[in-house]
């Protein structure tokens, strides 16, 4: 009798809980359509005046009014161009984190809109003008709304995502953040952060067709969601000689071809085949007039790993590749390798409790389960603190045509979607500080 009783109060709690959570779904959705127009401004302002990594100088002075004016705790100048503002909710409870990155990309947009970019050469090709403003739009969502919020809410804003060359010495973005205390005082329970995506891979699918993550819906990978990011400069050092006489100098363009095609042997002919693995060279650099033998040329390129070990195993190889090669020739190398992005893991817990949240709003066929990506993100070293989870946010729409990859000079998003990550955002942060 007491185990039935205690059953029954159970599910009167839960069924509570659940009206609790439909009701505050319907003042979110509300309130996110009344704030819309003006969170296009912003993304359309952000997207306008795009700064490249480490340069975020209007972009976080942007950020910080809007957070000042409403009302949050704000501090600035947090790993270089850093914001972080505190939202205080009605009553005390644990700190739930938001990370938006604020940095550009240099590519010259091509798509010809009233909103395109103004600095040449420099583009939101990658959405981040959307994240920041998701971000800022769930600050105001809840800044009015703070009778639903129990705790607090910590937004960071992040500069120089977008990876620093092999050859730059120090760190930056999040890792920087981390470093400066930025996940402490206090520290989170949990962090979300979302990413602007129009093409996919879903879990489901195993052909190599072209699957789009619309407007209004939302992807996801439970555990590794990307890759290690990792950057390497390798220098040939050859001998100077007539483009007559090559036998006299040591062509480092030439070793340098041989090498390019050995390294893309290590996932061809090395490795497990079924670890993944990229290897990529990137830019090529060298020599000094057509008819003189080259005796330097420069190469740069990423490395792309899920496991911490192989990874290790495959800059071995590089090494022993490279030296080989040189050393049959008669040249030498240098190669500086950064590792840059660890692989960004979703907790696996906090997934579990989440989508929920995002099914109970945008229904179960709109939350689609996506395979890893080989992409890089810094989101991680936010992950290694606290649980994290980093969703997909779907900004394709074929009608309207936004349809190309990140990283590209096309890109662009449906700014409908700007609606479904201020609302994802809302529902996994108040949820979770309900949970407690």
């Amino acid at each position: 009798m007491k185990a039935a009783y205690l059953l029954s109060l159970s599910l009167i709690s839960l069924t509570t809980n659940a009206e609790v959570a439909l009701q505050r779904d319907a003042l979110f959705a509300k309130s996110t359509e009344e704030i819309f127009p003006a969170l296009v401004e912003i993304r359309r302002d952000i997207h306008s005046h795009p700064e490249l990594p480490n340069e975020e100088v209007r972009t976080s002075a942007l950020v910080a009014k809007k957070l000042t004016e409403l009302g949050l705790e704000v501090k600035t100048g947090i790993a270089k161009h850093g914001v972080v503002g505190l939202l205080k909710g009605s009553s005390d409870g644990p700190c739930v984190a938001v990370r938006a990155d604020m940095d550009a990309l240099p590519i010259k947009e091509l798509r010809s809109t009233p909103y395109r970019s103004q600095n040449p050469g420099v583009m939101h090709a990658c959405g981040h003008d959307v994240h920041v403003t998701c971000a800022l739009g769930l600050a105001e969502l809840l800044s009015k709304h703070r009778d639903q919020v129990h705790g607090s809410v910590k937004f960071i804003f992040q500069p120089a995502e977008e990876a620093m060359p092999a050859t730059f010495k120090g760190d930056w973005g999040a890792k920087l953040m981390v470093a400066e205390g930025v996940m402490e005082n206090p520290k989170p329970i949990a962090i979300f952060g979302l990413h602007t995506t129009a093409v996919v891979q879903p879990a489901d699918k195993t052909d190599d067709g072209v699957y789009y993550l619309k407007a209004g819906q939302i992807g996801f990978t439970p555990g590794i969601d990307n890759a290690n990011s990792d950057r390497f400069h390798i220098t040939i050092h050859g001998k100077m000689a007539h483009g007559s006489a090559p036998h006299k100098g040591v062509d480092a363009i030439a070793v340098s071809a041989e090498a390019i095609m050995a390294l893309q042997m290590i996932k061809s002919r090395q490795t497990n085949t079924r670890q993944p693995l990229v290897i990529s060279i990137g830019t090529i650099s060298g020599g000094d007039r057509e008819n003189i033998i080259a005796e330097k040329v420069e190469l740069g390129g990423t490395v792309r790993t899920y496991d911490a070990a192989f990874r290790d195993g495959v800059i071995e190889q590089m090494h022993r590749i490279l030296k080989g090669i040189t050393e049959a020739h008669g040249a030498s190398y240098e190669m500086e390798y950064r590792k840059t992005y660890p692989s960004i893991i979703n907790d696996q817990k906090l997934v579990d409790a989440t989508l929920p949240s995002f099914q109970r709003i945008f229904g179960t066929e709109n939350v689609v389960k996506l395979i890893p990506g080989m992409g890089g993100e810094d989101f991680s070293f936010f992950a290694q603190v606290v649980p994290g989870f980093y969703f997909r946010l779907g900004v394709a729409n074929e009608e309207k045509g936004f349809t190309a990859g990140g990283h590209t000079p096309m890109y662009d998003c449906d700014e409908e979607s700007i609606k479904t990550g201020v609302q994802a955002l809302a529902a996994a942060v108040c949820d979770r500080l309900d949970a407690k």
